[in-house]
């Protein structure tokens, strides 16, 4: 890890747990490419895939509660590593 890294690092350690976990997401969220807009038929069409799906059970869906603390236990876990 570079010093600029640790720098970066230690300055969002930091930071309050809340501010930290925003700052995960927007990590996070800044690698992935954009997710394709749907409109229209395509939308209906999508929705009414996942619909079929969640009736099914062939998938289930977290929370965005559960994964916001899922993260924060993650970022807690992080911090122990760190002290």
């Amino acid at each position: 890890m570079t010093l600029t890294q640790q720098q970066i690092l230690a300055s969002a350690l930091a930071l309050p747990e809340v501010e930290q976990v925003e700052l995960a997401e927007a990590l996070l969220a800044g690698g992935q490419p954009p997710i394709p807009e749907l409109s229209g038929e395509a939308w209906l069409a999508e929705l009414d895939r996942r619909s079929a799906d969640m009736d099914a059970g062939a998938t289930t869906w977290t929370s965005w509660a559960d994964v916001k603390e899922k993260a924060r236990q993650k970022l807690k876990i992080g911090e122990q590593d760190n002290v």
